[in-house]
């Protein structure tokens, strides 16, 4: 009998809209990469046919993409490519690897901070991100394994351990969203540089970006891996601290559950749901310990946030979109002010990878 998650990706897949018209855009990325999972784990054909199709849309013969300008330098524009790596083992068809090459280019010119990260976008000069992470990191980690030779890994590394020098609060054991690292920003602290407060997607994409770094590096670099390793763990016993007692997932604002505007939000649990069942799986973690905390999770977003609206099952209580910049300034307030709505793919897509872990597990 097909279970009620079954049923939902299975519609979410077949009722696809892309989240940007014209735009070669992350979001999509992330439910390319959610279908890429459900196929190793199902070898169901619809979800390879999905990638392929999608690809197919936005790539002509040469490898360029459409809707892409490597000017903008926006490192949200590399996590399209991840399921790449994919439609190139599938097909051998040569465009993919030249669209690979072409993201890649990207990063090699792409603008950094003085400590070495990557800017979040050439408009947001000085600028590191948490979610950059996840869009840049995973990728380039991938390249330099298939076809980089391991060159930059201690590139790779060192971006992580920035981020954990700048945007780590030790009390806390929460990473702020960002940093400003020129401290001119409005948003931004003056004497750190930081954004004020942990927004829960941000530290999602975060634990994400940590554990398919290390799915796609080579383990032989043994001590590079356990040092990514380490900072998993840290980072998720820190935010398994935050937990709703009733319903197992995070807040919007991960720390303030006394703010009555806050709420139960779905992307960012399961993004953590995902990145737990994963790191249970890669032995990053223990599995006779955190498994269970997952299925917990997974279990209450599926009973709690996944409803059927107007005869179809919809998945709700997605926080649409958080930046910071001159009209979003960090607070607790905007958080809480961003739409929260149905079906956006940065919801959808970590709730079909988390359930393609738990059954790899």
């Amino acid at each position: 009998m097909i279970t009620k998650t079954e049923k939902f990706i299975d519609e979410y897949i077949q009722r696809f809209k892309t989240a940007k018209e014209n735009k070669w855009n992350y979001i999509d990325g992330c439910l390319v990469n959610a279908a890429v999972m459900m196929y190793q784990v199902t070898e169901d054909i619809k979800y390879k046919n999905f990638v392929i199709r999608y690809y197919s849309d936005y790539i002509d013969e040469q490898g360029n993409i459409k809707y892409y300008d490597i000017n903008e330098y926006n490192i949200d524009s590399i996590n399209s490519g991840n399921g790449l790596f994919f439609a190139y083992d599938e097909t051998r068809d040569e465009r993919y690897r030249a669209a690979i090459e072409l993201l890649q280019n990207q990063l090699r010119t792409h603008p950094r901070t003085r400590e070495g990260n990557f800017w979040h976008k050439k408009i947001y000069p000085e600028q590191i991100w948490l979610d950059g992470l996840y869009m840049g990191q995973v990728f380039y980690m991938r390249y330099e394994t298939e076809f980089g030779g391991k060159e930059h890994y201690t590139d790779i590394l060192n971006q992580f351990r920035n981020v954990r020098k700048y945007l780590y609060n030790e009390d806390k054991g929460l990473y702020y969203h960002a940093c400003d690292m020129s401290k001119k920003q409005n948003w931004a602290d003056k004497e750190t540089g930081l954004s004020s407060n942990f927004w829960l997607r941000a530290c999602g994409w975060y634990l994400m970006a940590l554990v398919d770094v290390m799915d796609v590096m080579d383990e032989a670099i043994y001590d590079m891996y356990r040092e990514l390793g380490d900072l998993f763990r840290e980072a998720l016993k820190g935010i398994l601290r935050y937990r709703d007692g009733e319903t197992g997932l995070f807040f919007q604002v991960v720390d303030h559950p006394e703010v009555k505007e806050n709420y139960i939000e779905t992307s960012g649990s399961a993004m953590i749901t995902y990145a737990i069942f994963k790191a249970c799986r890669m032995k990053i973690v223990l599995e006779e310990k955190y498994k269970e905390i997952a299925r917990q999770m997974f279990d209450a977003i599926t009973e709690l946030k996944v409803r059927e609206v107007d005869g179809m099952l919809r998945i709700g209580d997605i926080c649409k979109g958080a930046g910071l910049s001159d009209k979003r300034d960090g607070s607790i307030e905007y958080y809480l002010s961003e739409p929260v709505v149905y079906d956006d793919h940065k919801g959808a897509a970590p709730y079909i990878m988390a359930y393609a872990e738990s059954l790899k597990l």
